[in-house]
């Protein structure tokens, strides 16, 4: 089959690879280059790089409007492939291929239909995640289901993490899917709307870390918001990250008699946990960080954090 790769960010890249082994890709649509660092230098897309490297034609339109669609349409593609393009198709454009529009989404659709399907599950504590391969239609990821397929979740994954898993599983899948398409033998599932959930577009300011919420929930924002926009906090004020974390329960379980977590508040780092880091206590438990980052330093592990940074413990972490 003829077929329009549509994607921008590195998660669709393994798919266009197995696409461009297995059919004839015609084009590949990607968002324009944006400016990225503190360089302020114009970056393409990872997927204009790789579908420059595979000698594939690249269209990066502002707007899929009457100029894009004249010029896609000319490439004659009988199918279009996308993983996370980042724009609606309307109806005209989808019009453009006769076998329509086959969308892979790193959710178990219904659930997290939207944006950010990979960081819902990490907050939500879901206890497994997946991916699914769907047919594009006008109301957003509500399509049929061509083929779908789980994994359990360890409450250890970042968004970095499973942005990783759902690449690999996402391009094998759709290997699958366009080969039933092309042998007639493709079977969809309509998804259930009633069961259906959504998530938003983030934003930076969703990673500033509330010290009053439970340590379970700081720490699940910590795994989820990485590597963007972080979880982050602001001390002596400078916005500081943290990176990598665990739970502690309050009580015997620090293993150091001069903590006193009940007289302790949310915010203030009360020392050390010498296996697993710096004592934060927070609405309920204390979070250990292990990784953190000053804004415009390097990630640095917590023993060498401190060793930079001494006057943290006893100080108070909040907004500035």
């Amino acid at each position: 089959m003829k077929v329009l790769f549509a994607g921008t960010p590195q998660i669709a890249v393994p798919s266009l690879e197995i696409v461009a082994q297995n059919h004839e890709v015609v084009g590949v649509l990607t968002n324009p280059d944006r400016i990225r660092g503190r360089g302020r230098k114009t970056a393409p897309p990872p997927v204009k790089i790789k579908a420059q490297e595979l000698n594939l034609p690249v269209f990066q339109f502002a707007s899929l409007k009457s100029e894009a669609r004249e010029c896609i349409g000319k490439l004659g593609a009988d199918i279009m492939v996308v993983f996370a393009y980042g724009r609606i198709f309307g109806p005209k454009f989808l019009a453009l291929f006769p076998f329509g529009g086959i969308n892979i989404h790193p959710s178990l659709l219904p659930l997290y239909r939207g944006s950010v399907p990979l960081v819902a599950p990490l907050l939500n504590g879901d206890l497994k995640t997946g991916v699914s391969v769907q047919r594009i239609a006008l109301e957003l990821d509500s399509g049929d289901i061509l083929l779908q397929e789980s994994f359990p979740l360890t409450q250890h994954e970042s968004a970095d993490d499973l942005a990783e898993r759902s690449a690999l599983m996402g391009a094998e899948m759709i290997r699958k899917v366009l080969a039933k398409i092309e042998q007639g033998k493709v079977q969809s599932k309509p998804q259930d709307p009633d069961m259906a959930t959504y998530c938003r577009r983030m934003r930076k300011e969703d990673g500033h870390i509330n010290w009053r919420l439970p340590a379970a929930m700081i720490e699940r924002m910590v795994r989820a918001y990485n590597p963007w926009p972080k979880a982050y906090s602001y001390w002596n004020g400078t916005q500081l990250s943290i990176l990598k974390s665990c739970v502690r329960l309050t009580g015997n379980d620090i293993g150091d008699p001069g903590i006193d977590t009940a007289k302790s508040r949310p915010g203030e780092v009360l020392g050390v946990d010498r296996k697993n880091g710096i004592l934060i206590q927070t609405g309920e438990g204390l979070l250990c960080a292990e990784q953190l980052q000053l804004q415009g330093k390097k990630v640095l592990f917590w023993k060498d954090f401190l060793n930079g940074n001494r006057d943290l413990i006893g100080s108070q972490l909040g907004d500035d």
